[in-house]
């Protein structure tokens, strides 16, 4: 019922549909102060806590969803070029260390200062995902390599993705790949066998850099090249629907500007977005009656 109620709000009548595109999703609440250093993508932690991939840092940022505000610092110095943080279903963390080409995985947030438990290569990676299953996910973007790993052990890949960044789980475990250089999100099982392709034009992805996917099963993409965020129904007709967009595609900075605009974090009604290359993050919320 949820997801019938928000496509009728969000999709507008056959004649307003010619005449204009989908308007914004979501409204504009907080922005962080210029803090950070070119942010990248970013997740809610299992205490409700927002943790950035802090790029230029070389750190993850703990900020308080509510303020805004900075809490505290992890690994400062030791994540160089870091770019994706992923929780596992007991707490774990993978991150996406760019400048080492690795993924480093610890068991806890508790020892994120302290070395990783394991890691593994994976040249130039982008993304990281600790799905729900308990296997990890990188995108070594180096050699355009999507990998599945348990533990150590490296299981399965699948190619065709060079400078792909993101990889992000659906609440039905599958695994989507925002395919930066290619303009397009691919979706896959969790055993990589390629599901669906969403790259029409009617999107009008330049660079598409990280997302989340909301309960309902939507994507939030953060189309960076483009300066906005796009909301897409993956399950729409003509292959998929474009339900609402942040940003007018120019960068700026206020309500509804973005600069390069990296990561996308979904917490219920309320995106986090990484607003990079204004190296802050800024919230906005769908507001329910």
């Amino acid at each position: 019922m949820l997801r019938l109620c928000f496509l009728i709000l969000c999709l507008a009548s056959p004649a307003a549909a010619q005449n204009a595109s989908p308007g914004p999703f979501a409204s504009f609440e907080q922005a962080s102060k210029s803090i950070l250093g070119d942010p990248h993508d970013l997740a809610i932690g299992p205490d409700g806590r927002l943790y950035v991939a802090d790029k230029l840092n070389a750190r993850i940022a703990v900020l308080d969803p509510e303020s805004l505000e900075l809490l505290e610092s992890l690994g400062e110095g030791f994540l160089p070029g870091v770019r994706d943080v992923s929780f596992g279903p007991n707490g774990e963390v993978a991150l996406a260390v760019t400048g080492a080409s690795a993924v480093a995985i610890y068991e806890s947030l508790d020892v994120l200062a302290a070395p990783p438990d394991i890691g593994f290569s994976a040249p130039n990676t982008e993304g990281a995902l600790y799905h729900s299953s308990g296997h990890v996910y990188a995108m070594a973007s180096g050699i355009g390599v999507l990998a599945k790993f348990e533990g150590l052990e490296f299981v399965h890949a699948v190619e065709g993705h060079i400078g792909a960044h993101d990889v992000a789980e659906g609440p039905d475990g599958s695994i989507w790949v925002a395919d930066n250089r290619l303009r397009r999100l691919v979706r896959y099982s969790p055993d990589l066998e390629q599901l669906q392709v969403i790259d029409a034009a009617k999107f009008g992805f330049l660079g598409p850099r990280y997302l989340d996917v909301t309960n309902a099963g939507f994507l939030a993409v953060a189309d960076q090249d483009a300066h906005r965020i796009l909301l897409i129904d993956p399950d729409g007709p003509d292959g998929g629907t474009l339900l609402g967009v942040l940003g007018d595609g120019s960068p700026g900075l206020g309500p509804n500007k973005f600069d390069d605009p990296e990561g996308v974090a979904v917490d219920g009604n309320r995106y986090f977005i990484s607003d990079s290359d204004n190296n802050r993050i800024v919230r906005y919320s769908v507001v329910i009656n």
